[in-house]
């Protein structure tokens, strides 16, 4: 199974407040993107290197309510608070060749598979139906996209690159037979503490850590 890191989501309250607080954060400015219909949000994204991409995301206000819970907990009220006070890093996608097997074999429920068109590419990706994130958001969300090239290829690159994913857990060992057993352990830090998610980036002329 062909597992890599696929895309990586910051979240905002707004996207006017996530682009200034990435400029200042990492010295660019992160190019508007798209929209979600389904689930009323839109993102900027920019290359983060070897076929991958920053997405930085938040609830559209000018879309209507959508019919389902919106993904990364983006309607869950702890994290509105959190990102109200600045972006948060919420969930690691990983792009894979066999995205039904991995479901099967998952130790956890990764959630429904969902499929999402745009223009004339189309993904298919794990939500779960309440909008929580797995393993308190430290499993990722697994994604497999239709044949063509990786959409990263299209965006922009400012020079800045994702250089690890980090998860703190109470009981590393615990994540990372998960891990393990999804086939991503190579993909990410574990390391013991509090739960939590941080992204490392290298820009032209920093490493900075969003978590």
């Amino acid at each position: 199974m062909n597992n890599k890191i696929d895309h990586f989501a910051v979240g905002a309250d707004s996207l006017e407040q996530g682009t200034t607080t990435m400029r200042s954060l990492l010295g660019v400015t992160v190019p508007q993107g798209g929209k979600h219909e389904m689930m009323s949000t839109h993102n900027c994204v920019m290359q983060a290197g070897n076929e991958s991409f920053f997405e930085l995301i938040a609830i559209d206000p000018d879309a209507p309510a959508p019919a389902r819970t919106r993904w990364f907990t983006l309607d869950d009220p702890n994290t509105q608070q959190r990102i109200r006070e600045r972006p948060r890093a919420l969930c690691w996608v990983v792009n894979t060749d066999n995205l039904d097997e991995v479901v099967k074999s998952s130790p956890v429920d990764l959630g429904d598979v969902v499929t999402f068109t745009r223009g004339d590419r189309s993904w298919r990706l794990t939500v779960p139906s309440d909008g929580h994130l797995p393993g308190n958001g430290l499993l990722p969300a697994f994604i497999e996209w239709s044949p063509g090239p990786h959409p990263s290829t299209g965006q922009q690159d400012l020079g800045v690159t994702l250089q690890k994913i980090i998860l703190s857990h109470p009981e590393p060992e615990t994540l990372s037979t998960q891990l393990e057993q999804l086939q991503v352990a190579h993909l990410a830090d574990v390391k013991q503490g509090a739960f939590g998610l941080s992204f490392e980036l290298k820009t032209k002329n920093d490493v900075v850590r969003i978590d």
